[in-house]
């Protein structure tokens, strides 16, 4: 009978890496990778991540080469991280027109224009003295509403400078619908925003800390969402759908590909998963140590990750990736 063995044979379609190529369902293209870079003020020479191997704290002149060698791999975008050198309790050089992620983005845009999708991180963490994604109140906790007023301007000096698309990552409560009034009311209707939409509090972000500099004590699982929960996540997508997103995200990636296929199955609009520090950290830990295949461990984790669902990937090895793609 048709389809039984012998006369259906799977193994028909892998037998050389031709055929293997015509058949695959899923494929990377550089476009679907954006790349994250931290640019860091008052440095005169990149500082390395200790905890990152490859990745960099960058000067103004090194992240122009960056963003430059990034959009001649044809990655698709960039996300900016700024490392002040000034702290305070309201973060107040996340809002500053000078401070160091908006001379970033003036400097990313004028190197490479439309070349690249240029994206700002839109939080309070890398500013704050305290480490946390908001203000607090007079009992240490962090205020959601007060903090969606600093979001606002976060957004319209991030805007001002001229980011193209703007990522909301503190997980407040009404951050999105907030920071696109913000945004719509200062003139930047055409500025994006890619919601951080299940932003999950995970032990994987360790090695960022150390790239932003931060100074938290504690955790946030007061607003980041538990690890144990996929349902709530489909909640936070209707609300940010609702409050005019144009983009979600689920983060970090590997952990959470099960939300990703939710969201992903469930949506009309793009969707990004970002390859976390600690995901990063692993596989080059990993390969440095001569225990797994460092470029193939890289491209079958990305692979599976757009396979359950994300068309775009925030990775730190997005220009190396792109080359070779």
């Amino acid at each position: 009978m048709y389809g039984e063995f012998p006369s259906a044979r799977p193994r028909r379609l892998r037998t050389s890496p031709a055929i293997r190529r015509l058949v695959a369902e899923t494929r990377l293209h550089p476009a679907d990778l954006i790349l994250p870079v931290f640019a860091r003020e008052g440095i005169s020479e990149p500082v390395a991540i200790s905890s990152m191997p490859g990745v960099l704290q960058h000067t103004r002149d090194t992240l122009r080469k960056t963003a430059a060698e990034a959009a001649e791999a044809g990655v698709g975008g960039i996300m900016l991280f700024g490392v002040p050198e000034q702290k305070d309790a309201v973060g107040s050089q996340g809002t500053d027109p000078d401070g160091i992620l908006q001379v970033a983005i003036r400097d990313v845009v004028s190197e490479v224009g439309d070349a690249l999708v240029v994206m700002s991180d839109l939080c309070l963490d890398e500013y704050t003295d305290h480490g946390h994604c908001g203000v607090l109140d007079d009992q240490g906790r962090v205020d959601n509403d007060a903090t969606l007023e600093r979001y606002a301007e976060m957004a319209r000096v991030q805007a001002d400078a001229g980011v193209h698309v703007v990522g909301p990552s503190g997980m407040m409560d009404g951050q999105v619908g907030h920071v696109r009034r913000a945004l719509d009311e200062a003139g930047h209707q055409d500025v994006a925003i890619l919601a951080y939409t299940a932003k999950y509090a995970s032990a994987f972000y360790g090695p960022f800390r150390e790239a932003v500099n931060s100074s938290l004590k504690g955790d946030r699982k007061t607003y980041q969402q538990d690890p144990a929960n996929a349902r709530e996540a489909m909640r936070e997508l209707a609300l940010d759908l609702a409050e005019g997103a144009d983009m979600v995200m689920v983060k970090p990636a590997l952990p959470y590909l099960d939300v990703l296929r939710k969201v992903a199955d469930t949506v009309d609009v793009p969707v990004a998963a970002y390859q976390i520090s600690g995901e990063y950290a692993m596989v080059e830990s990993a390969a440095a140590n001569g225990w797994i295949d460092r470029d193939r461990a890289i491209m079958e984790t990305l692979t599976s990750i757009h396979r359950a669902g994300a068309n775009m990937i925030l990775t730190y090895w997005a220009t190396e990736v792109a080359q070779q793609l």
